[in-house]
């Protein structure tokens, strides 16, 4: 396993969104948002606590439309930070699960660092909006939350990432507590799969020899250039 930091920072401008991302693998769960959508900002910050990942997002998006494209395009962003942190994958252990509860409800997570997308969810939400008062210390945030755009988030980021990722709701009630739960063990399957394996060390766990994302090379998905672990560009 190298020992240059898994660091990676992206920046993604489209003519909807506007999006910031600097990502450590090794950190210590710290997040630093300026995010204008509560919820979802919540929710990054409980990503990057329990997967020990540091974690700093900025972000603008056309939200007079919906959130729908906010989402989605910080998964994208998300996903692509993590794959140019990990470089070739060299000493993973690639693969993770987490089985996680909260309170009522119970979420299973599994990941594959495989470079090749793939998302499947089950997750039985209301599509129902959660609503707030929309405001944290004094400043304006968007008040509800559009929980059809969960998935989205997920979608957005198994792809940026060239990720196999694996999220079902066993059991549950809340709509808060079924996706806070679905973000916190997929943080925690995702920092399982990129820890360093001692009895692989220096090698790429597959017998391929690689496990470079083929969605790199594909118009229709996100690129990812090939940088080592460590570069910040």
């Amino acid at each position: 396993m190298s020992t240059m930091a898994r660091v990676a920072e992206i920046s993604r401008k489209t003519g909807e969104t506007d999006i910031y991302v600097k990502l450590n693998l090794d950190g210590t769960g710290e997040a630093r948002l300026d995010y204008p959508i509560g919820f979802l900002g919540h929710m990054l910050t409980a990503f990057a606590r329990h997967g020990l990942f540091d974690l700093e997002i900025r972000a603008r998006g056309d939200l007079e439309v919906d959130q729908h494209h906010l989402v989605e395009d910080t998964g994208i962003v998300l996903g692509q930070a993590f794959a140019r942190a990990l470089g070739d994958k060299r000493g993973i252990r690639r693969t993770g699960g987490c089985l996680f509860p909260m309170d009522e409800t119970l979420v299973r997570a599994a990941a594959d660092l495989s470079g090749r997308a793939s998302l499947s969810f089950e997750a039985g939400l209301s599509g129902i909006p959660l609503v707030s008062a929309g405001f944290t210390a004094g400043v304006p945030l968007s008040a509800s939350f559009q929980t059809d755009t969960v998935e989205d988030f997920w979608q957005g980021f198994t792809q940026g990432g060239g990720i196999t990722l694996h999220l079902d709701i066993l059991r549950g009630r809340s709509d808060h507590h079924k996706i806070e739960a679905l973000f916190k063990a997929a943080a925690r399957a995702l920092r399982d799969a990129s820890e360093p394996d001692p009895r692989g060390a220096g090698r790429i766990p597959s017998t391929k020899g690689s496990l470079e994302n083929p969605g790199a090379r594909d118009p229709g998905f996100p690129k990812v250039p090939d940088f080592p672990p460590g570069v910040i560009v």
